[in-house]
């Protein structure tokens, strides 16, 4: 199977997860979006979604779907999002869409993060994709400068991308993330970052991995 018949597999599969009659935590990306499509077939069933984007806003209301404002949420059964890398403890790196601030509190209302990917984003270590960082505008290049000297990372300001929040985007090179909550929890704290695309402490419980076999569920305690 392709790349995209596999991100189509998982999407499908996800509904499995959608508890009737709640609201879904929708996430963003081109997995995710295979989710939507498919999530449109039993639109009827669930009381409508929280989205972590506009695009997926968009795609979502395109379909007929109520999108509601996560303000007027107090909980969701179940958050459905892609990710760049994950690794067999359900840490993620995520943001490579821009999306990750929203996607993190979108996570932090539901009891379950239910990851959807390919098999190729299953890591032993993350780092190898370029980690995502949010940042206020004007400290970019001084957290640039921090990830050198804490990390030995390369951070590059990437060209022409604004946040659904109006911040700029530094992705990180050079990296091996042996302890995602730590680094997390250290990064969040630099003045400047807004989000780290590090998700260690909103890690999955489940990733539906598309493999040729089909669909490879991954739990983790």
């Amino acid at each position: 199977m392709t790349q995209d018949e596999l991100k189509a597999l998982v999407g499908r599969a996800a509904l499995d997860y959608v508890v009737p009659g709640t609201v879904v935590g929708v996430g963003t990306g081109s997995t995710v979006n295979c989710f939507i499509d498919a999530l449109a077939t039993i639109k009827d069933r669930i009381a409508g979604a929280v989205s972590s984007s506009v695009a997926s806003t968009l795609r979502l209301q395109a379909h007929g779907i109520t999108v509601l404002d996560s303000n007027t949420v107090q909980a969701i059964p179940v958050y459905i999002d892609g990710a760049d890398e994950i690794d067999h403890r359900g840490c993620m790196i995520k943001g490579g869409g821009a999306a990750l601030t929203r996607e993190k509190i979108v996570a932090d209302l539901a009891d379950r993060f239910i990851c959807i990917a390919d098999e190729s984003k299953l890591v032993d270590v993350l780092g190898r994709f370029p980690l995502p960082v949010e940042v206020i505008p004007m400290a970019a290049a001084q957290v640039a400068r921090r990830f050198a000297s804490a990390y030995g990372g390369q951070a590059t300001l990437r060209a022409g991308v604004t946040t659904d929040n109006g911040n700029v985007l530094l992705d990180v090179r050079g990296l091996a993330i042996a302890d995602p909550l730590a680094m997390e929890a250290e990064i969040n704290q630099w003045p400047g970052v807004v989000t780290v695309g590090i998700f260690a402490r909103h890690r999955a419980r489940v990733c539906l991995l598309g493999t040729e076999q089909g669909v490879k569920t991954l739990s983790f305690d």
